[in-house]
């Protein structure tokens, strides 16, 4: 598909949707280097719209109530901590799409196609998402 990196040859860390709720509400879930990454002022975070549509639509079915805060407030908690917007390009929805993966849950395979092709590290408990090849996480 091409080099469609957003991000050139600068290194990041990707937010996985439940590393950045529980940034945001419930900092001691997180594992001791991924809360040393997310705190890090020399750390550039990233977070994929993906996680947008992902918190919002759960949170209308039901499932993220404890976050309404986030979901209400998803810009200025972004802001807060300082992470930047990652766009979906066609390529990481192809390559989500695509790869020889049987993990089913689309929002992760996005995550997953978008960390590899960005080369960015995925901050991620997701145990799916650390054994994949394609992707380098911490946790």
């Amino acid at each position: 598909m091409g080099d469609v990196s957003f991000l050139a040859d600068q290194r990041g860390y990707l937010l996985d949707t439940h590393t950045f709720l529980w940034a945001v509400q419930e900092p001691a879930r997180l594992g001791r280097l991924s809360r040393q990454v997310i705190e890090s002022s020399e750390t550039t975070l990233y977070l994929s719209a993906i996680s947008a549509y992902e918190v919002s639509y759960k949170h209308r079915l039901g499932k993220l109530q404890d976050y309404a805060f986030v979901v209400e407030n998803y810009a200025e908690v972004m802001r807060r901590l300082s992470v930047v917007d990652l766009p979906i390009a066609l390529a990481h929805s192809y390559q989500a799409g695509t790869m020889e993966w049987e993990h089913r849950d689309p929002f992760d395979r996005l995550l997953v196609a978008q960390a590899a092709l960005e080369n960015l590290t995925l901050i991620t408990d997701d145990e799916r998402i650390r054994s994949h090849p394609w992707v380098t996480t911490v946790w």
